[in-house]
């Protein structure tokens, strides 16, 4: 598949792979767009298998433990490469059952981060789960690699729940800055919600201008054939936008990203951290 600004799901073999599916192949259908499942394995260094756990090497030891090692690495590589093979194949099929127009496979030896922020030039969404293989054990609420992948990369990013549910309603978290400013035109140029009811609020500290930020905000999509509304709702910003959500049986959340630096959001937390551990609604991050 070449890189037609296509949509990007990344996928594990976790039950959350199929949700991560289900929401890439919908977008792909909204926007027409080519749709490619990237399946990124990580190879960690690995203990030997050896039953000889003296810590005696004996000559030649060392070169017959590296030659070991290496002969289980790539039987493990080759393994998860054919796992990976047939759960993609099952994805591909979902996925174009679900009307995706043009749907593609990829496997890629590597690190998740590294390799979707290689992979980015070209790509016009990327498709993540909140959750992944690991959160199936941990029942960690928010994956670990989450808010490292958002902040590396430099596209909007749709981060999924843990089950599908056809979206009908949009809500933007809109605070008037140049990141939801450039989401609004990117959202009244696209059709990936054409149709859809979008509800576009306001909140944290008050702000002069917040009326006609507003205003701005929904005469953009008016004009280009949305059904907007707005809200203005002082307060803390993080409760507004989550009572919004489950209120208004909010099916898509917008909103920016980790404005902050890590350092920051280390000392004091991250609000986009909590806002997707809050809203139990798919979130469109935008960077």
């Amino acid at each position: 598949m070449t890189n037609e600004q296509k949509i990007v799901a990344c996928v594990d073999q976790s039950e959350f792979a199929r949700y991560v599916t289900d929401y890439a192949a919908w977008a792909a259908k909204r926007i027409n767009a080519p749709l490619e499942l990237l399946h990124i394995i990580d190879r960690h260094p690995e203990i030997s298998s050896s039953d000889d756990h003296s810590g005696a090497l004996g000559p030649n030891a060392q070169e017959n433990l590296l030659s070991q090692l290496s002969d289980e690495d790539e039987t493990r590589s080759k393994a998860a490469r054919e796992q990976g093979r047939l759960f993609l194949n099952e994805l591909r099929q979902q996925a174009v059952t679900a009307g995706a127009p043009s749907v593609d496979v990829r496997q890629r030896l590597g690190e998740l981060e590294e390799t979707l922020v290689e992979q980015q030039e070209g790509v016009r969404l990327f498709v993540i789960g909140r959750r992944g293989k690991s959160a199936q054990s941990t029942q960690r609420d928010l994956g670990r690699n989450v808010e490292r992948v958002v902040r590396a990369l430099h596209r909007p990013i749709l981060t999924t729940t843990d089950s599908f549910k056809v979206p009908e309603r949009v809500l933007i978290a809109f605070d008037g800055g140049i990141t939801t400013r450039r989401g609004i035109e990117r959202i009244a140029t696209s059709p990936l919600f054409a149709g859809l009811p979008i509800h576009i609020l306001m909140s944290g500290k008050p702000k002069a201008d917040a009326p006609r930020q507003l205003e701005w905000a929904v005469d953009r999509l008016t004009s280009a054939g949305f059904n907007a509304t707005s809200e203005l709702v002082p307060g803390d910003a993080e409760s507004v936008i989550a009572q919004a959500v489950s209120d208004r049986q909010i099916d898509i959340l917008v909103m920016g990203a980790y404005h902050h630096s890590p350092l920051r959001s280390a000392l004091f937390g991250s609000k986009t951290s909590d806002l997707l551990r809050a809203s139990k609604s798919p979130t469109l991050l935008l960077r």
